[in-house]
Protein backbone atom coordinates (compact mmCIF):
# COMPACT_ATOMS: atom_id res chain seq x y z
CA UNK A 1 0.00 0.00 0.00
CA UNK A 2 1.34 3.40 -0.96
CA UNK A 3 2.06 5.86 1.82
CA UNK A 4 -0.62 8.45 2.47
CA UNK A 5 -0.33 11.94 3.93
CA UNK A 6 2.11 12.58 6.74
CA UNK A 7 0.49 14.20 9.77
CA UNK A 8 2.54 16.13 12.34
CA UNK A 9 1.30 15.42 15.87
CA UNK A 10 1.80 17.61 18.93
CA UNK A 11 2.39 14.59 21.13
CA UNK A 12 2.43 16.51 24.40
CA UNK A 13 -0.75 18.58 24.04
CA UNK A 14 -4.11 17.98 25.70
CA UNK A 15 -5.33 17.24 29.21
CA UNK A 16 -3.83 13.73 29.33
CA UNK A 17 -0.83 14.42 27.09
CA UNK A 18 1.21 11.63 25.54
CA UNK A 19 -0.89 8.68 26.77
CA UNK A 20 -4.09 9.65 24.98
CA UNK A 21 -2.30 11.13 21.97
CA UNK A 22 -0.41 7.92 21.18
CA UNK A 23 -3.53 5.82 21.75
CA UNK A 24 -5.33 8.13 19.30
CA UNK A 25 -2.53 7.83 16.73
CA UNK A 26 -2.68 4.04 17.09
CA UNK A 27 -6.45 4.10 16.52
CA UNK A 28 -5.99 6.35 13.49
CA UNK A 29 -3.39 3.94 12.11
CA UNK A 30 -5.87 1.06 12.43
CA UNK A 31 -8.54 3.03 10.57
CA UNK A 32 -6.25 4.59 7.94
CA UNK A 33 -3.15 2.39 7.64
CA UNK A 34 -1.80 4.49 4.75
CA UNK A 35 -1.15 7.48 7.04
CA UNK A 36 2.31 8.35 8.33
CA UNK A 37 3.05 10.41 11.43
CA UNK A 38 5.65 12.85 12.70
CA UNK A 39 5.46 12.81 16.51
CA UNK A 40 6.79 15.97 18.13
CA UNK A 41 7.60 16.12 21.83
CA UNK A 42 9.79 14.57 24.52
CA UNK A 43 11.73 12.10 22.37
CA UNK A 44 12.70 9.82 25.25
CA UNK A 45 9.14 9.54 26.54
CA UNK A 46 7.71 9.00 23.04
CA UNK A 47 10.21 6.28 22.10
CA UNK A 48 9.60 4.54 25.41
CA UNK A 49 5.83 4.50 24.89
CA UNK A 50 5.71 3.66 21.16
CA UNK A 51 6.35 -0.11 21.52
CA UNK A 52 3.15 -0.40 23.57
CA UNK A 53 1.18 0.11 20.36
CA UNK A 54 1.66 -2.67 17.83
CA UNK A 55 2.82 -1.55 14.40
CA UNK A 56 3.07 2.13 15.28
CA UNK A 57 6.87 2.42 15.24
CA UNK A 58 6.96 1.50 11.55
CA UNK A 59 4.78 4.46 10.54
CA UNK A 60 6.11 7.11 12.93
CA UNK A 61 9.17 9.32 13.12
CA UNK A 62 10.02 11.41 16.17
CA UNK A 63 11.24 14.99 16.47
CA UNK A 64 12.36 16.19 19.89
CA UNK A 65 10.82 19.29 21.47
CA UNK A 66 12.23 20.56 24.73
CA UNK A 67 9.12 22.48 25.81
CA UNK A 68 5.33 22.18 25.96
CA UNK A 69 2.74 24.95 25.66
CA UNK A 70 0.60 24.94 28.79
CA UNK A 71 -3.10 25.65 29.00
CA UNK A 72 -2.48 28.91 30.85
CA UNK A 73 0.17 30.22 28.44
CA UNK A 74 -0.83 33.41 26.63
CA UNK A 75 -0.61 33.45 22.81
CA UNK A 76 2.13 36.10 22.92
CA UNK A 77 4.20 33.91 25.23
CA UNK A 78 3.62 30.88 23.04
CA UNK A 79 4.75 32.64 19.87
CA UNK A 80 8.08 33.55 21.45
CA UNK A 81 8.66 29.85 22.18
CA UNK A 82 7.44 28.44 18.89
CA UNK A 83 10.83 27.04 17.87
CA UNK A 84 11.26 24.98 21.03
CA UNK A 85 7.75 23.70 21.77
CA UNK A 86 5.99 20.58 20.48
CA UNK A 87 3.10 22.68 19.16
CA UNK A 88 5.31 25.17 17.33
CA UNK A 89 7.57 22.53 15.78
CA UNK A 90 4.53 20.54 14.55
CA UNK A 91 3.18 23.65 12.80
CA UNK A 92 6.63 24.40 11.36
CA UNK A 93 6.62 20.92 9.80
CA UNK A 94 3.56 21.94 7.78
CA UNK A 95 5.21 25.16 6.66
CA UNK A 96 8.38 23.35 5.53
CA UNK A 97 6.46 20.61 3.73
CA UNK A 98 7.57 17.84 6.07
CA UNK A 99 3.91 17.20 6.91
CA UNK A 100 0.63 17.80 5.15
CA UNK A 101 -1.17 18.87 8.32
CA UNK A 102 -0.65 19.35 12.05
CA UNK A 103 -2.91 18.13 14.87
CA UNK A 104 -2.79 19.40 18.45
CA UNK A 105 -5.00 19.10 21.53
CA UNK A 106 -3.17 21.95 23.22
CA UNK A 107 -3.98 25.57 24.05
CA UNK A 108 -6.41 26.89 21.37
CA UNK A 109 -5.31 30.52 21.54
CA UNK A 110 -1.65 29.60 21.30
CA UNK A 111 -2.30 27.20 18.42
CA UNK A 112 -4.19 29.86 16.49
CA UNK A 113 -1.54 32.52 17.08
CA UNK A 114 1.38 30.29 16.11
CA UNK A 115 -0.39 28.84 13.09
CA UNK A 116 -1.29 32.28 11.77
CA UNK A 117 2.26 33.57 12.36
CA UNK A 118 3.94 30.59 10.70
CA UNK A 119 1.56 29.83 7.84
CA UNK A 120 0.00 33.25 7.17
CA UNK A 121 -3.46 33.71 5.70
CA UNK A 122 -4.30 32.74 2.14
CA UNK A 123 -4.43 35.44 -0.55
CA UNK A 124 -7.86 37.05 -0.41
CA UNK A 125 -8.51 36.01 3.20
CA UNK A 126 -8.57 38.72 5.85
CA UNK A 127 -8.85 36.43 8.89
CA UNK A 128 -8.81 32.66 9.39
CA UNK A 129 -11.77 31.04 11.14
CA UNK A 130 -12.15 28.08 13.47
CA UNK A 131 -14.65 25.59 12.02
CA UNK A 132 -16.01 22.34 13.44
CA UNK A 133 -18.66 19.72 12.83
CA UNK A 134 -21.61 19.69 15.22
CA UNK A 135 -24.41 17.11 15.51
CA UNK A 136 -27.87 17.69 14.06
CA UNK A 137 -31.16 15.86 13.53
CA UNK A 138 -30.61 15.92 9.79
CA UNK A 139 -29.03 13.40 7.46
CA UNK A 140 -25.58 14.80 8.26
CA UNK A 141 -23.75 16.93 10.81
CA UNK A 142 -23.38 20.64 10.17
CA UNK A 143 -20.35 22.93 9.99
CA UNK A 144 -20.17 26.00 12.20
CA UNK A 145 -17.69 28.86 12.00
CA UNK A 146 -16.23 30.99 13.49
CA UNK A 147 -16.06 29.34 16.92
CA UNK A 148 -13.82 31.83 18.67
CA UNK A 149 -10.88 32.89 16.54
CA UNK A 150 -12.34 36.36 15.81
CA UNK A 151 -14.58 38.06 18.35
CA UNK A 152 -15.41 40.96 16.01
CA UNK A 153 -16.12 40.44 12.29
CA UNK A 154 -17.11 42.73 9.45
CA UNK A 155 -19.07 41.97 6.30
CA UNK A 156 -16.02 40.77 4.40
CA UNK A 157 -15.10 38.32 7.15
CA UNK A 158 -18.58 36.79 7.24
CA UNK A 159 -18.65 36.35 3.45
CA UNK A 160 -15.22 34.70 3.52
CA UNK A 161 -16.37 32.41 6.33
CA UNK A 162 -19.35 31.36 4.22
CA UNK A 163 -17.15 30.52 1.23
CA UNK A 164 -14.65 28.62 3.39
CA UNK A 165 -17.35 26.82 5.35
CA UNK A 166 -19.07 25.67 2.18
CA UNK A 167 -15.79 24.32 0.78
CA UNK A 168 -15.17 22.50 4.06
CA UNK A 169 -18.68 21.02 4.05
CA UNK A 170 -18.28 19.76 0.48
CA UNK A 171 -15.21 17.82 1.60
CA UNK A 172 -16.11 16.48 5.05
CA UNK A 173 -19.84 16.02 4.42
CA UNK A 174 -19.66 15.08 0.73
CA UNK A 175 -22.25 17.69 -0.30
CA UNK A 176 -22.18 19.21 -3.79
CA UNK A 177 -24.05 22.38 -2.77
CA UNK A 178 -24.23 22.73 1.02
CA UNK A 179 -26.97 24.88 2.53
CA UNK A 180 -25.42 27.97 4.12
CA UNK A 181 -27.07 30.27 6.69
CA UNK A 182 -25.92 33.19 8.81
CA UNK A 183 -26.73 33.04 12.53
CA UNK A 184 -29.05 35.89 13.48
CA UNK A 185 -31.70 36.93 16.02
CA UNK A 186 -34.42 36.39 13.44
CA UNK A 187 -34.97 35.22 9.88
CA UNK A 188 -36.45 38.45 8.54
CA UNK A 189 -34.26 40.39 6.09
CA UNK A 190 -34.17 43.50 8.28
CA UNK A 191 -33.04 41.70 11.46
CA UNK A 192 -29.50 41.80 12.81
CA UNK A 193 -26.52 44.09 12.49
CA UNK A 194 -25.58 46.01 9.38
CA UNK A 195 -22.60 43.67 8.82
CA UNK A 196 -24.85 40.60 8.90
CA UNK A 197 -27.42 42.13 6.53
CA UNK A 198 -24.75 43.26 4.07
CA UNK A 199 -23.06 39.85 4.09
CA UNK A 200 -26.39 38.19 3.35
CA UNK A 201 -27.00 40.55 0.43
CA UNK A 202 -23.62 39.74 -1.11
CA UNK A 203 -24.13 35.99 -0.73
CA UNK A 204 -27.59 36.17 -2.30
CA UNK A 205 -26.05 37.82 -5.36
CA UNK A 206 -23.40 35.08 -5.70
CA UNK A 207 -25.82 32.38 -6.78
CA UNK A 208 -23.21 30.70 -9.01
CA UNK A 209 -21.08 29.68 -6.03
CA UNK A 210 -21.20 25.94 -5.12
CA UNK A 211 -23.57 26.52 -2.20
CA UNK A 212 -27.23 27.23 -1.49
CA UNK A 213 -27.47 30.40 0.57
CA UNK A 214 -30.65 30.29 2.64
CA UNK A 215 -30.47 33.58 4.50
CA UNK A 216 -30.64 33.78 8.29
CA UNK A 217 -31.11 31.09 10.91
CA UNK A 218 -31.90 31.42 14.61
CA UNK A 219 -30.00 29.67 17.38
CA UNK A 220 -32.78 27.22 18.23
CA UNK A 221 -32.87 25.95 14.63
CA UNK A 222 -29.21 25.21 13.94
CA UNK A 223 -29.40 21.58 15.10
CA UNK A 224 -32.71 20.76 13.43
CA UNK A 225 -31.15 19.56 10.19
CA UNK A 226 -32.21 22.53 8.08
CA UNK A 227 -28.68 23.78 7.37
CA UNK A 228 -25.23 22.43 6.52
CA UNK A 229 -23.11 25.51 7.31
CA UNK A 230 -23.77 28.10 10.03
CA UNK A 231 -21.78 31.34 9.70
CA UNK A 232 -21.23 33.72 12.60
CA UNK A 233 -18.63 35.88 14.31
CA UNK A 234 -16.34 34.16 16.81
CA UNK A 235 -17.95 35.81 19.84
CA UNK A 236 -21.45 34.54 19.06
CA UNK A 237 -20.15 31.24 17.70
CA UNK A 238 -18.20 30.39 20.83
CA UNK A 239 -21.18 31.20 23.04
CA UNK A 240 -23.44 29.05 20.84
CA UNK A 241 -20.95 26.17 20.94
CA UNK A 242 -20.51 26.27 24.73
CA UNK A 243 -24.27 26.56 25.22
CA UNK A 244 -24.86 23.50 23.03
CA UNK A 245 -22.19 21.51 24.91
CA UNK A 246 -23.67 22.54 28.26
CA UNK A 247 -27.18 21.60 27.14
CA UNK A 248 -25.95 18.17 26.00
CA UNK A 249 -24.34 17.56 29.40
CA UNK A 250 -27.50 18.78 31.15
CA UNK A 251 -29.70 16.37 29.20
CA UNK A 252 -27.46 13.35 29.80
CA UNK A 253 -27.01 14.16 33.51
CA UNK A 254 -30.75 14.68 33.91
CA UNK A 255 -31.44 11.31 32.33
CA UNK A 256 -28.93 9.62 34.63
CA UNK A 257 -30.55 11.22 37.68
CA UNK A 258 -34.05 10.30 36.50
CA UNK A 259 -33.21 6.69 35.78
CA UNK A 260 -31.55 6.17 39.17
CA UNK A 261 -34.27 7.81 41.27
CA UNK A 262 -36.31 4.67 41.95
CA UNK A 263 -36.59 0.96 41.21
CA UNK A 264 -39.27 1.68 38.63
CA UNK A 265 -36.98 4.21 36.94
CA UNK A 266 -34.15 1.69 36.83
CA UNK A 267 -36.47 -0.84 35.17
CA UNK A 268 -37.47 1.87 32.70
CA UNK A 269 -33.82 2.47 31.94
CA UNK A 270 -33.30 -1.18 31.02
CA UNK A 271 -36.24 -1.00 28.62
CA UNK A 272 -35.13 2.28 27.04
CA UNK A 273 -31.40 1.52 27.04
CA UNK A 274 -31.06 1.23 23.23
CA UNK A 275 -32.56 4.71 22.84
CA UNK A 276 -30.41 6.25 25.58
CA UNK A 277 -27.28 4.65 24.10
CA UNK A 278 -28.12 6.19 20.73
CA UNK A 279 -28.57 9.56 22.44
CA UNK A 280 -25.26 9.21 24.28
CA UNK A 281 -23.45 8.32 21.06
CA UNK A 282 -25.04 11.25 19.19
CA UNK A 283 -24.07 13.77 21.89
CA UNK A 284 -20.56 12.41 22.53
CA UNK A 285 -18.16 15.21 21.46
CA UNK A 286 -15.50 12.62 20.64
CA UNK A 287 -17.59 11.56 17.64
CA UNK A 288 -17.39 15.09 16.23
CA UNK A 289 -13.86 16.00 17.33
CA UNK A 290 -11.52 17.96 15.12
CA UNK A 291 -11.88 21.70 14.51
CA UNK A 292 -9.85 23.28 11.71
CA UNK A 293 -8.40 26.74 11.16
CA UNK A 294 -9.66 27.62 7.69
CA UNK A 295 -8.00 30.31 5.61
CA UNK A 296 -4.34 29.54 6.36
CA UNK A 297 -1.66 28.42 3.90
CA UNK A 298 -1.61 25.03 5.53
CA UNK A 299 -3.83 22.69 7.53
CA UNK A 300 -3.93 22.83 11.33
CA UNK A 301 -6.55 20.80 13.23
CA UNK A 302 -7.47 21.42 16.86
CA UNK A 303 -8.50 18.40 18.94
CA UNK A 304 -10.48 18.99 22.11
CA UNK A 305 -8.16 19.00 25.11
CA UNK A 306 -10.26 16.41 26.91
CA UNK A 307 -10.77 14.10 23.92
CA UNK A 308 -10.20 10.38 24.38
CA UNK A 309 -8.24 8.18 21.98
CA UNK A 310 -11.22 7.78 19.65
CA UNK A 311 -11.75 11.53 19.60
CA UNK A 312 -8.10 12.27 18.84
CA UNK A 313 -8.17 9.69 16.04
CA UNK A 314 -11.19 11.47 14.57
CA UNK A 315 -9.24 14.75 14.58
CA UNK A 316 -6.44 13.02 12.68
CA UNK A 317 -9.01 11.71 10.21
CA UNK A 318 -10.28 15.25 9.59
CA UNK A 319 -6.71 16.40 8.89
CA UNK A 320 -6.05 13.53 6.50
CA UNK A 321 -9.29 14.14 4.60
CA UNK A 322 -8.50 17.83 4.16
CA UNK A 323 -4.98 17.07 2.91
CA UNK A 324 -6.29 14.54 0.40
CA UNK A 325 -8.96 16.95 -0.84
CA UNK A 326 -6.52 19.89 -1.12
CA UNK A 327 -8.78 22.17 0.92
CA UNK A 328 -6.48 25.20 0.57
CA UNK A 329 -6.65 25.14 -3.23
CA UNK A 330 -10.40 24.59 -3.24
CA UNK A 331 -11.02 27.55 -0.95
CA UNK A 332 -8.76 29.67 -3.16
CA UNK A 333 -10.71 28.65 -6.27
CA UNK A 334 -14.03 29.55 -4.63
CA UNK A 335 -12.72 32.93 -3.49
CA UNK A 336 -11.48 33.69 -7.00
CA UNK A 337 -14.88 32.69 -8.37
CA UNK A 338 -16.64 34.97 -5.88
CA UNK A 339 -14.35 37.90 -6.76
CA UNK A 340 -15.05 37.36 -10.48
CA UNK A 341 -18.81 37.31 -9.86
CA UNK A 342 -18.63 40.57 -7.92
CA UNK A 343 -16.56 42.17 -10.70
CA UNK A 344 -19.13 41.17 -13.29
CA UNK A 345 -21.96 42.48 -11.11
CA UNK A 346 -20.19 45.80 -10.62
CA UNK A 347 -19.57 46.15 -14.37
CA UNK A 348 -23.18 45.40 -15.30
Amino acid sequence: MADGPRIAIDAMGGDAGLTVVLAGVAEAHRQWPQLRFLLVGDQSAIEKALPRHAGLEAVCSVTHAAEVIGGADKPTQAMRRSKTTSMGIAIAAVKSGQAGAAVSAGNTGALMAMAKLALRTMPGIDRPALAALLPSFGANDHVMLDLGANTECDTRNLVEFAVMGAAYARIVLGLARPRVHILNIGTEALKGTEQIRDAAALLREASDLPMEFGGFIEGDKISRGDTDVVVTDGFSGNIALKTAEGTARFVTDLLKRSFSSSLRSKMGFLISRPATEMLRHHLDPNNHNGAVFLGLNGIVVKSHGGANAKGFANAIGVAAKLVAADITRRIGDDLDHFAALRALSAAA
